[in-house]
């Protein structure tokens, strides 16, 4: 059951970081895309630029600091550079952002956290 609550709060999750991203003048483009590398939650385009987006929600903002590291970030990077040449237009640019959701407190956008570490 813990799995399955697990699930409905990602989802959740990922359609509050969508929505977000909407509100920004971001357009998504994809949802939950898997790769052989991983999953990317989101990606969205704004103009030339696509986001891949890392989503993470968590019981409060303290939780948050943790829930993001370079493993997990790696394998979102992984997965993007699959991804690009299938979601990609000439000229386009790519970054990976992240989402932080934490009740009570606005999402957290960390944009272009990953610099191929």
């Amino acid at each position: 059951m813990k799995r399955q609550a697990a699930e409905r709060r990602g989802r959740q999750a990922e359609r509050i970081a969508a929505w977000w991203l909407r509100l920004k003048g971001w357009r998504i483009v994809g949802r939950r895309l898997r790769t052989p590398a991983g999953e990317v939650d989101l990606v969205a385009r704004r103009g030339a630029m696509l986001a891949f987006v890392e989503v993470k929600a968590r019981g409060s903002a303290m939780e948050l600091d943790d829930a993001i590291d370079e493993r997990r970030l790696a394998r979102v990077a992984a997965a993007a550079e699959i991804l690009w040449h299938e979601l990609a237009r000439p000229g386009d640019d790519m970054r990976i952002d992240v989402i932080l959701l934490a009740p009570g407190h606005p999402p957290r956008h960390l944009a272009n956290v990953w610099h191929g570490g």
